[in-house]
């Protein structure tokens, strides 16, 4: 079998690179989907609600915790001064943006926010009208900045935003690494970006969300149904957690579609197996019947052709885990400068041991149509001279 394999190198590689790329895709597609769920839905649980301006909860969402969206508008100080003081809410912390610093977004809020962060170095602002700022891990280390370095940001969510603030911040603090959004973020004084340069002084009391710690469901219920259904000028986006899940029910279809890719590039490996080892077989019909003349039975024939497709199928299987570690890395370096979320591709998942089963069983099963016209080879007209 494995001197057959050496005979057929060229096939046998092609064969297992196949099925290499369809395990690796399949084990892409469920692992990476059900850890970005994960992730995603632990960031969501830090805090219980958003409150926003009217519109989109998932806007809401995506804006004030993910720190990905634009925000639909602005509130009152007024507002978040009464959401702070209901019975209801363990805390609340208030936040604006506006402004972003090469791409990192900046938002304002007070120091209480930060209260319970670790620190790689240094610490929060000293006061609430300091110019001075606090970095997430991931911003400080792409942006270059440490403790006692400055910069001023400019206006706009985006990078190369509409113009450079001539407000000057110096860091006094960077963030360990959370493995959430926060890594993404520079954070100043709320004061600061209410009242920095070029902005609105019209908007200097406003903020663009809330960002809420209920101290009981029920409360998040009786909120929802003070804003949501008898105001009409706020959003109360509750649960956090359950908005999060309605996102990635609205992509499912795109979830079901590479699922169904890498399906067909399994099914197609298959196939390849399945040709391989026929070609292989119609080449070697004369020594298979040679084999027979020799006291060979049937049944080991037919043994070792499916043994042979088997391994191949190993040999593809264990190139799978080699794609999907490439595959993976590129997608954790990705989400994390995209989201902050941190994914963990190596976290045990049932289809690490069903879908490299299962190609290695597509395997064997494609093996048997070579395997059975072995078994069935005339060994009297198999040697008969062809000419």
């Amino acid at each position: 079998m494995i001197r057959s394999l050496r005979q057929h190198a060229l096939s046998t590689v092609v064969t297992a690179l196949a099925l290499a790329l369809a395990g690796g895709l399949l084990l892409a597609v469920w692992v990476i989907n059900a850890q970005a769920k994960r992730s995603f839905t632990d960031v969501a649980t830090e805090f219980d609600a958003v409150l926003g301006a009217r519109g989109s909860k998932l806007q809401l969402v995506l804006n004030a915790v993910f720190h990905l969206e634009a925000s639909p508008g602005n509130i009152r100080m007024a507002d978040y001064e009464q959401v702070r003081r209901h019975p209801m809410v363990q805390s609340a912390f208030p936040l604006a943006v506006g402004d972003n610093l090469r791409g990192f977004r900046v938002a304002g809020t007070v120091p209480e926010m930060l209260a319970h962060a670790t620190y790689a170095s240094g610490g929060v602002w000293s006061g609430p009208e300091a110019h001075e700022a606090v970095l997430g891990s991931f911003a400080a280390r792409q942006l270059g900045l440490g403790v006692g370095d400055e910069f001023s940001p400019t206006h706009g969510l985006a990078a190369g935003g509409q113009h450079d603030h001539e407000d000057h911040y110096e860091v006094t603090g960077v963030l360990a690494p959370t493995n959430s959004p926060m890594d993404r973020v520079v954070w100043i004084p709320l004061h600061g970006v209410q009242t920095m340069d070029g902005h609105n002084v019209a908007a200097a009391d406003q903020l663009s969300a809330v960002l809420i710690k209920l101290r009981s469901p029920a409360g998040g219920f009786m909120l929802d149904s003070m804003y949501n259904r008898q105001g009409a000028t706020l959003t109360f986006a509750f649960p956090v957690a359950a908005i999060v899940a309605d996102l990635f029910g609205k992509i499912s279809w795109f979830e079901k579609v590479l699922a169904l890719v890498a399906n067909l590039v399994g099914l197609v490996a298959g196939a390849t197996v399945l040709v391989a080892i026929y070609n292989s077989m119609s080449a070697r019909r004369r020594d298979h019947a040679i084999l027979r003349a020799l006291g060979a039975r049937r049944r080991t024939l037919f043994g070792v052709i499916v043994l042979e497709a088997i391994t191949l199928g190993v040999m593809g299987m264990a190139g799978a885990f080699g794609v999907f570690a490439i595959i993976a890395e590129a997608i954790v370096v990705i989400l994390r400068a995209e989201t902050g979320a941190v994914i963990d591709p190596w976290v045990w998942h049932p289809v690490m041991a069903w879908a490299p089963a299962g190609l290695i069983a597509l395997c064997g099963l494609g093996g048997m149509v070579p395997a059975l016209k072995a078994y069935r080879t005339d060994v009297a007209e198999a040697l008969s001279p062809t000419s």
